[in-house]
């Protein structure tokens, strides 16, 4: 038959440690291997077996100081010196030297940083409310005041939200004394675990009404439509999101307000185009004025602005307006308008205008050399 592991070694801690660094060690170590986290370990149950036994020593001051002067023979029951009358399983369903472990304490430090119960009458911050926004481009871009309207949850008008019929109040539970929570021990191999459960009789409330609100039905809340106006700010863009502080659904026992969280759907432009906080266009003129050469009037979302194309002026040109752009949201300062010249071709033309066009081409010699940009053609360099 193997021998005993040191029970210090089977938690994991040094001799001389703290009460409370073997209790924090044993909850670790119970995490590790206990049968109900570890279905899968045909090992779980003797594991625990050894963890539960070594803690009900290391854990109560007499047997620990027998365990430290004598070993195991100071603590084995079978030893006429050993306590007598233990448990081949360490302390199943005695309570671990006299305590019952919490359940809920385990899994919850199992999961992440341990169980938290909420006190049902604590102040609670209400839900947020999430509502979509459509704005035009100009909308976006320079900045308006909306009317939108939503849902979210306030008091109940009829018993302001404490969910009683008027004249009547709502009663502590006298199940678990308002705390809306009720401990459940259960015997699990052997040992006894402690866990937190909502009360069956007010459902975890911590109150229980006998005449509810015929408004609520006793909920103390009810759903709302409601409008209001916001300030969308200038240079606001697609899918940018504008938090409304308090805005949101009210919150329970007297807690804030949730927010209201305003998703934006900008509305693509037909002549502008975003990019970051500046504009695209395109900007069409005759093959005269691209030519000769001549002054043009471009849309920006501040009205017409003027600007000059020199002669000569090729497809895929851009010019630049400075500070003609979005402005800069909450900053100082605006993006530009570049300005993409394309050529328009008319789609129809008369029986004079085909002639002048030829007579046009015909003066520059071979049309190949239109499109030859060694030679002195309609595109070329000049000699």
């Amino acid at each position: 038959m193997p021998s005993k592991r040191d029970f210090y070694d089977v938690l994991g801690v040094p001799k001389g440690s703290s009460a409370d660094d073997i209790k924090k060690a044993y909850r670790q170590k119970a995490k590790d291997c206990h049968p109900d986290l570890h279905p899968d370990d045909a090992n779980a149950v003797q594991k625990m077996q050894e963890v539960n036994e070594a803690y009900e020593v290391l854990s109560d001051d007499k047997k620990k100081a027998r365990y430290d002067q004598y070993g195991h023979a100071g603590v084995d029951p079978n030893n006429a010196g050993g306590f007598g009358g233990g448990n081949p399983f360490g302390g199943f369903g005695s309570g671990f030297g006299g305590e019952e472990i919490d359940l809920g304490d385990i899994l919850g430090s199992f999961f992440g940083g341990g169980q938290s119960r909420r006190n049902p009458t604590a102040p609670r911050r209400g839900e947020d409310v999430q509502i979509r926004v459509n704005l035009t481009f100009l909308e976006a871009a320079k900045g308006c005041r909306k009317t939108v309207s939503y849902k979210r949850v306030e008091n109940c008008p009829e018993c302001s939200g404490s969910g009683a019929a008027k004249g009547t109040t709502a009663q502590t539970c006298t199940q678990c004394g308002g705390r809306g929570s009720v401990t459940v021990t259960k015997t699990m191999l052997g040992m006894n675990m402690r866990s937190e459960q909502p009360c069956p009789v007010c459902h975890g409330r911590g109150k229980v009404i006998t005449s509810p609100c015929h408004t609520c039905k006793g909920n103390g809340q009810v759903a709302k439509s409601v409008s209001t106006e916001v300030d969308v700010p200038a240079g606001i863009d697609d899918r940018q999101v504008l938090n409304v502080r308090g805005g949101g659904s009210t919150g329970a026992n007297g807690g804030p307000p949730g927010s209201l969280h305003m998703v934006m759907a900008v509305q693509q432009d037909v002549f502008f185009e975003r990019d970051g906080f500046n504009i695209w266009c395109e900007y069409p003129i005759s093959y005269a004025t691209a030519a000769l050469g001549g002054k043009a009037q471009v849309s920006t979302i501040d009205g017409k602005a003027a600007f000059d194309i020199p002669a000569g002026t090729q497809p895929g040109k851009v010019f630049s307006l400075k500070g003609k752009g979005i402005p800069v949201l909450n900053g100082r300062g605006r993006g530009d308008q570049f300005i993409r010249i394309s050529i328009a071709v008319p789609e129809y033309l008369n029986i004079q205008q085909k002639e002048l066009l030829r007579a046009f081409e015909a003066s520059f010699g071979d049309a190949n050399s239109l499109f030859d940009h060694g030679k002195s053609g309609l595109f070329g360099k000049k000699k």
